[in-house]
C-alpha cells in the first residue's frame, strides 16, 4: 500500500506543478489577485506531495520492500540501514526523485524567503520553476517510476547496492551536488521572468544574486566531496580524472562562477545585463546537459545511472524545450534591454569582464573535450580519445591571464582608474612573486619545470595583491580595528574565495608534478621504500562485513627508522553482486599523504601493492573549503542586507 501512496503522491504533485505553471500566469494576464497569490500555496503543496513520495520510497528501502523493482535492484537484507537509506538515490529512478524534491524545495524556499520582492514578480518566477518541476515529474512518471511492482512474484532478497556507492561520502555527495545543479534554476527563472515581463532594471539581478551564490557554494562543496571520494575509494590515487561525468559538473560550475561575478557588476554598476541573462540561461542549461550525459546511456562511467535510450530521448527533448525556448525568448526580447552604465578600459568592470571571458573559454575547452568524442563516434567516424593532456595544457595556458585579472581586480576602482596609480603595486607584486616562486623551488622542491614555477608565481601574485588591497582599505581609516570592522561581508567573501582558489592551485601544481606512484610486488615480511618512508608488509588478517568477505593487509610505516603509523589496506568481495573493491589506507598529513592500495594476489606468496606519495594533496580540498566559506559569508551577509532593505521598503 505504501508504494501506491508514493505513486499517487507523484501524480498529484504533477497536477499541482502544472497548476503552479499556469494559474499565476493567467492571474498576471487578467489582473486576478487570487490567482497571482496562489503561486506560494501551490509551491508548498507541490513540495509536500513530492516529500511524501520520497519518504515512502525511503521507508520501502528501510523495511526491505522487495515487491518494488527499484528496491530489489539496489538493496539487500544484509545492507546496513544507513546504506539502505542512501540507496534510495543510488540509482537512476531514486536519484531523479531526489532531484525533483530538491527542485520543489528551492521553489518553496524562494516562495518563503523572498522579502521585498513584489508579489507579481515572485509569481512569475515561481511559475517558471513550476514548469521545470512539472517536466521532471512527467519524466519520472512516464519513464523512471521508482514504484513499479514485482508482483505477483517477488524475491526474498535484493541484488545489493553498487559496492562503490557503499561509502559515507556517497551518502552526502549526490544530494549536495544536486542542490547546486538545481539551485541555478532560480537564477534561470529570474532571467526568463525578466525577459517575459520586459523589465531589466537591477532589482531582478539583486534578487537572484544570493540564490545564485547559494547554488554555487553547494555545487563547489559537491564537486569537492566527489573529488575526495574518487581519491580514497576508487584506489587509483587520483583526485580528478577528466571523466566526462566529472566534466558535466565542472561546466555549470565554470558558468555559475562567471554568472556570480557578472551579477555583481550588474547590481553595482547597472551594466552587463545581456551578458548576465545569457549566463543565467547557460548555467542551468549546462546543469540539464549534465543530467542528459549521466542518464542517457551514451557514457560508460562509474558515475552514470541509466542506459535506457528512451530515457535519454525524453531528457534530450526536455533539454531542447528548455534551452531552445529560453534562447528563442532571449533572441526576441534582447533588443529591449537597454545597456546602462559605462566604464573605461582601466576599471574593475574590465577586469571582471576579462575573467568572465576566460571562464567561458575554459568552459568551451571542457565542453568540446567532453562532447567531441561522443559526436565523433555517433556520426560513425570511430572512437576518438580526448584525455587529460588536452585539458591540462589548455587550462594551464588559460590560468596565466586568469591569474593576472584575478590578482589585479580587487585593487582597481569601479568605472575608471588611473594606470599610474596601479603601476607601483603591480610591479612590486610581480617582482616579489617571481622571487618567492624561485625561493620555494630552490629551498623546498627537488626539481622544477616551467609549469611549476609559473603556477607558484601566479599563486603569489594573487595572494600578494589581495593583501595589498586589504591594506589599502584599512589605512584609509587611520585605525586598524576600525578599518577591519568597516569592511563589508562581500569583501571578506571575495578574500576567502580567491585565497581558497590560490590554495587549491598550489595543491594541484605540486601534487601533479611531485607525486610518486609505484606498483610493487610484495610478500609478507618484505619492505619497500619510497623517498625516506619505509613500508613493511606486516601481516594479513580476515575481516568480513555484513554483506561482504574480505581481508586487511597491515603495513607498518616508518621514516628514517622512526615509527609513523600502521596502515590497513583492505580488499572486499561482495557476495551478492560478486564485485571486488579496494579500500585504501591513507596516512593523512598537511604536507603529504602516504597512500596504499592492495591489488590482486600474484602467486602463493606475493601480492600486487600500489604505493603513493602525494605531497600537498590536502591543499586541494582545503582551498575548496575556503571557497565554500567565502560563499557562506556572501550569502549570510547578503541576507542581512536584504532584511534591512525589506524593513525600509526600498529595493
Amino acid at each position: 500500500m505504501t508504494a501506491e501512496i508514493g505513486h499517487f503522491s507523484l501524480i498529484l504533485s504533477l497536477s499541482m506543478a502544472i497548476l503552479l505553471s499556469v494559474l499565476p500566469l493567467i492571474g498576471l494576464s487578467r489582473g486576478n489577485v487570487i490567482l497571482i497569490d496562489s503561486a506560494k500555496p501551490l509551491s508548498f503543496g507541490t513540495f509536500c506531495l513530492i516529500l511524501v513520495s520520497f519518504v515512502t520510497l525511503l521507508w520501502a528501502f528501510y523495511t526491505h520492500d522487495f515487491t518494488l523493482s527499484y528496491v530489489v535492484m539496489n538493496s539487500n537484507t544484509q545492507l546496513p540501514w544507513y546504506y539502505r537509506l542512501s540507496a534510495t538515490w543510488g540509482a537512476h529512478e531514486g536519484s531523479l526523485l531526489l532531484w525533483v524534491l530538491i527542485q520543489a524545495g528551492w521553489t518553496l524556499s524562494l516562495a518563503i524567503f523572498s522579502p521585498g520582492i513584489p508579489q507579481k514578480s515572485i509569481a512569475h518566477v515561481l511559475s517558471i520553476m513550476g514548469m521545470i518541476t512539472a517536466g521532471l515529474l512527467l519524466f519520472i512518471i512516464m519513464t523512471s517510476n521508482p514504484f513499479l511492482r514485482t508482483l505477483p512474484f517477488f524475491p526474498v532478497d535484493g541484488n545489493d547496492l553498487n559496492p562503490f556507492l557503499q561509502d559515507v561520502g556517497l551518502i552526502f555527495h549526490p544530494p549536495i551536488l544536486y542542490m547546486g545543479y538545481v539551485g541555478f534554476s532560480v537564477a534561470f527563472s529570474f532571467a526568463i521572468a525578466s525577459l517575459m515581463i520586459g523589465n531589466f532594471d537591477t532589482s531582478w539581478f539583486s534578487w537572484s544574486r544570493p540564490w545564485t551564490t547559494t547554488a554555487w557554494l553547494f555545487l563547489t562543496l559537491g564537486i569537492t566531496l566527489g573529488s575526495w571520494w574518487a581519491y580514497y575509494e576508487l584506489g587509483w590515487g587520483g583526485w580528478w580524472f577528466w571523466d566526462p561525468v566529472e566534466n558535466a559538473s565542472l561546466m555549470p560550475w565554470l558558468a555559475g562562477t562567471a554568472l556570480m561575478h557578472s551579477l555583481i557588476v550588474t547590481e553595482k554598476r547597472g551594466t552587463f545585463q545581456i551578458w548576465t541573462i545569457l549566463l543565467a540561461i547557460s548555467t542551468f542549461s549546462l546543469s540539464l546537459l549534465g543530467t542528459f550525459l549521466v542518464r542517457s546511456g551514451i557514457l560508460i562511467s562509474v558515475h552514470t545511472f541509466a542506459s535506457d535510450p528512451s530515457r535519454g530521448m525524453f531528457i534530450l527533448l526536455f533539454l531542447v524545450c528548455v534551452i531552445g525556448g529560453s534562447l528563442l525568448l532571449f533572441a526576441l526580447k534582447v533588443k529591449k534591454v537597454r545597456v546602462q552604465g559605462n566604464f573605461e578600459l582601466i576599471s574593475r568592470e574590465s577586469m571582471l569582464l576579462g575573467n568572465n571571458v576566460l571562464f567561458i573559454a575554459a568552459l568551451v575547452v571542457v565542453l568540446v573535450g567532453t562532447l567531441l568524442p561522443l559526436v565523433h563516434k555517433q556520426i560513425g567516424l570511430g572512437s576518438l580519445s580526448v584525455g587529460a593532456p588536452f585539458f591540462n595544457i589548455l587550462f594551464a595556458w588559460l590560468m596565466i591571464p586568469f591569474s593576472f585579472f584575478l590578482g589585479i581586480a580587487p585593487i582597481v576602482r569601479w568605472k575608471r582608474d588611473r594606470l599610474s596609480r596601479l603601476i607601483k603595486p603591480v610591479l612590486i607584486a610581480g617582482l616579489i612573486s617571481l622571487i618567492f616562486g624561485a625561493l620555494v623551488i630552490f629551498f623546498f622542491l627537488e626539481h622544477h619545470t616551467s609549469m611549476v614555477y609559473a603556477g607558484l608565481v601566479m599563486v603569489f601574485w594573487v595572494v600578494i595583491l589581495h593583501f595589498f588591497g586589504l591594506y589599502e582599505r584599512i589605512i584609509h581609516c587611520q585605525n586598524f580595528i576600525k578599518g577591519i570592522n568597516r569592511l563589508k561581508s562581500t569583501y571578506w567573501a571575495m578574500m576567502f574565495a580567491h585565497i581558497g582558489l590560490a590554495i587549491t592551485v598550489i595543491g594541484i601544481v605540486i601534487v601533479e608534478n611531485y607525486s610518486i606512484e609505484r606498483d610493487v610486488k610484495l610478500a609478507l615480511g618484505e619492505r619497500f621504500q619510497i623517498r625516506d618512508y619505509e613500508f613493511y608488509f606486516q601481516k594479513l588478517r580476515n575481516k568480513d562485513g555484513p554483506n561482504y568477505e574480505g581481508y586487511i593487509a597491515d603495513f607498518e610505516v616508518s621514516q628514517r627508522g622512526r615509527y609513523i603509523n600502521t596502515l590497513q589496506a583492505e580488499k572486499r568481495f561482495y557476495t551478492t553482486s560478486h564485485l571486488v573493491t579496494t579500500e585504501v589506507a591513507i596516512d593523512v598529513g598537511i604536507m603529504r599523504d602516504l597512500y596504499i592500495a592492495m591489488g590482486d594476489r600474484l602467486d602463493e606468496k606475493h601480492w600486487a601493492v600500489r604505493v603513493h606519495y602525494k605531497p600537498f594533496i590536502r591543499w586541494i580540498w582545503i582551498g575548496s573549503l575556503f571557497m565554500v566559506l567565502g560563499g557562506l559569508i556572501s550569502v549570510f551577509g547578503r541576507r542581512k542586507h536584504c532584511c534591512k532593505l525589506a524593513e525600509t521598503g526600498s529595493w
